[in-house]
């Protein structure tokens, strides 16, 4: 298990890529308009397979979502 700060949240995660990550929380990784920042920097979707998760590192998963 690997402990990673995932939106602010401290969180552990048995996955190893940002790819795997996104899926693993459900969300379509072909959504339009989302977007993964890794310990501060945006990446590329294509980066996402090849990009390994490390004990402490910051991951933000952005996407819209519509309400008030």
């Amino acid at each position: 298990m690997t402990r990673l700060q995932i939106n602010g949240v401290e969180e552990e995660v048995t996955v190893a890529t940002v790819a795997e990550l996104v899926a693993a929380r459900g969300v379509d990784p072909a959504a339009r308009f989302l977007a993964v920042a890794l310990n501060g920097s945006v990446l590329h979707r294509s980066e996402w397979p090849s990009k390994l998760l490390s004990a402490g590192d910051n991951i933000e998963i952005v996407r819209p979502f519509s309400g008030g």
